[in-house]
């Protein structure tokens, strides 16, 4: 098992420190990358799960638990043991002192086969997190699974890196007069603790596997805590995890899930005395509860935020609406990373086909959205379906915000008759209502907001981001000049910045071993999937040494 996965671990060791592209898993779900009938046996096992308890070995307090139903309208009937939290936290301890003993290495190369095993169940996993999360299917096997499985991969090199940093034993000779001072030094990687890693609604597996495998890799169990409306993807996980721990002859109790239908859960293990690490992707009301409370802890957050793009000038203005009606549209623009607020001056842009006024932009953009989702039966293909009532809600009440330059339309999923489903909305927005476009309106709902200048946008996207956070920011110029001036004002707000994506490459997209998602240096996160940082707070070094 061990060795097998010696050289995946060394090219992604090789890849987190040379940025460029590379994959360890292929993202196109062709018969000829996964296999003939890999498709259609991961759709029997995700509709075996369906009205029945999920198949696990972990024991139940009581009545099981689960109320999931897909957002395409499909009453799912999973349901899962209710956890007892004393029973987690004495399970995940008692795990704890062999893992940690392993060392560095036997945990990446373990944590490098559950990763591998995840893959080769990847179209199980894309069912489930479509009719969970509401992605549209090819979405969901993307980033539900090859690009999660990535991202788990970059976390274990990151921690395997990080604790092999320094070496593990060290004679240590001191001259002196007469004989040297002579020590032998041993040096140890200890674990910080219990993890729990609280799941999100949207992206199932893509937001927690970075946090559970750089606690596992590290020598902490880990509590997985999924979203209630969110659970079997990663169910499938862990189940696959605590196989794979128990075949390498460890306590599968080093990886758990811990299912809700309501609220309390996450509270209750986030505070817990012997919950050492959390890691929480979700609303910024709760992320900053979870900062303020869970002081035993180490926090990582990834919360709201308001994510900017710049219009300045370009000389590819189909390309530039094109891109950013495909960035509205992606996923009902449910995605952390997705547009917000779209600053334009008043008094237009220049561009490749002359002058464009501010209200011509806004129409090309509305234009442009209107032409890609023009066909239902595509176009759900795109959008996906409202991950929940809440999004909706936002929908229906954007018009009274500002001025309506796109209307949100209802599209009919010809495959999920009851699927929810609802193009962008686009509104036009004062400058002065900052009341509006300074809190998060998650879902497919952005803002073209006419400024003074280029400068006043970068201002106010210097301004906005540094004060309520971001995880993306964009810029269109032709000028060099504009472009360094935004470069610095996304250095000093601390969000990452994408200029002049007019093809393949969108700025909600971001790419496992080169992209960094977030940055931990604004308000939307506390930290960067996946760099060094990320993983370091979850281990200490604990030296022992005596005379040689």
């Amino acid at each position: 098992m061990f060795e097998q996965n010696r050289e995946t671990l060394d090219q992604a060791l090789s890849a987190i420190s040379e940025r460029g592209y590379w994959s360890a898993y292929p993202e196109s779900p062709s018969p000829r990358v996964y296999g003939e009938g890999a498709a259609e046996r991961g759709k029997e096992a995700f509709e075996g799960y369906l009205g029945r308890p999920f198949p696990t070995d972990q024991p139940s307090s009581g009545d099981p638990v689960g109320a999931e139903r897909s957002p395409y309208g499909i009453e799912l009937g999973v349901t899962y043991p209710r956890p007892d939290v004393a029973a987690l936290i004495a399970a995940a301890k008692a795990a704890l002192p062999a893992w940690r003993d392993a060392g560095p290495e036997a945990r990446a190369l373990a944590c490098v086969e559950i990763v591998n095993r995840i893959n080769k169940r990847s179209f199980e996993l894309a069912n489930a997190v479509q009719h969970t999360s509401g992605q549209a299917f090819v979405m969901a096997f993307q980033a539900g699974g090859p690009h999660a499985q990535d991202r788990a991969l970059e976390a274990i090199a990151y921690g395997y890196a990080a604790m092999t940093a320094s070496g593990t034993a060290a004679r240590w000779e001191k001259p002196a007069k007469g004989d040297p001072l002579v020590m032998e030094k041993k040096f140890t990687v200890v674990p910080r603790g219990i993890g729990l890693v609280i799941g999100c609604n949207t992206f199932p597996t893509w937001n927690s596997y970075p946090g559970l495998f750089a606690s596992l890799v590290t020598g902490n169990p880990v509590i997985v805590k999924p979203h209630p409306r969110a659970i079997l993807p990663l169910a499938i996980s862990v189940q696959i995890a605590r196989e794979v721990l128990a075949e390498a002859g460890f306590d599968p109790g080093l990886v758990q899930l811990a299912v809700e239908e309501g609220v309390g859960l996450a509270t209750d293990l986030a505070v817990h005395p012997g919950v050492r690490i959390v890691d929480f992707t979700g609303s910024t009301t709760y992320g900053d509860w979870l900062e303020a409370n869970a002081r035993q802890a180490l926090v990582h957050t990834e919360k709201a935020g308001l994510n900017t793009v710049v219009l300045d000038s370009t000389d590819a203005y189909k390309g530039m609406l094109g891109n950013l009606a495909f960035s509205l549209s992606l996923y009902s623009g449910q995605m952390c990373t997705a547009p917000q607020n779209i600053l334009i001056p008043a008094a237009g842009i220049d561009t490749d086909e002359g002058h464009k006024s501010f209200d011509e932009v806004a129409a090309g953009i509305a234009a442009a959205v209107g032409k890609l989702l023009g066909d239902d039966a595509r176009a759900v293909e795109l959008t996906g379906a409202l991950a929940n009532p809440d999004v909706l809600a936002r929908v229906d009440n954007a018009p009274a915000l500002g001025e309506v330059v796109l209307e949100s339309r209802a599209l009919k999923h010809p495959t999920f008759p009851e699927a929810t489903v609802r193009t962008p909305v686009i509104v036009r927005v004062d400058p002065a209502r900052s009341d509006v476009y300074t809190s998060e309106h998650f879902g497919p709902i952005s803002f073209v907001i006419p400024v003074e200048s280029t400068e006043a946008a970068l201002n106010l996207l210097g301004e906005t981001v540094s004060a309520h956070g971001a995880l993306t920011a964009a810029v269109y110029s032709t000028s060099p000049d504009v472009l360094d001036r935004a470069e610095k004002a996304a250095l000093e707000a601390g969000v990452n910045l994408s200029c002049n994506l007019t093809g393949g490459i969108f700025v909600n997209q971001s790419a496992a071993f080169s992209d960094f998602h977030g940055s931990g240096a604004n308000p939307a996160a506390t930290a960067s999937l996946t760099d060094p940082g990320y993983v370091a707070g979850r281990f200490h070094i604990v030296q022992s040494r005596r005379p040689a």
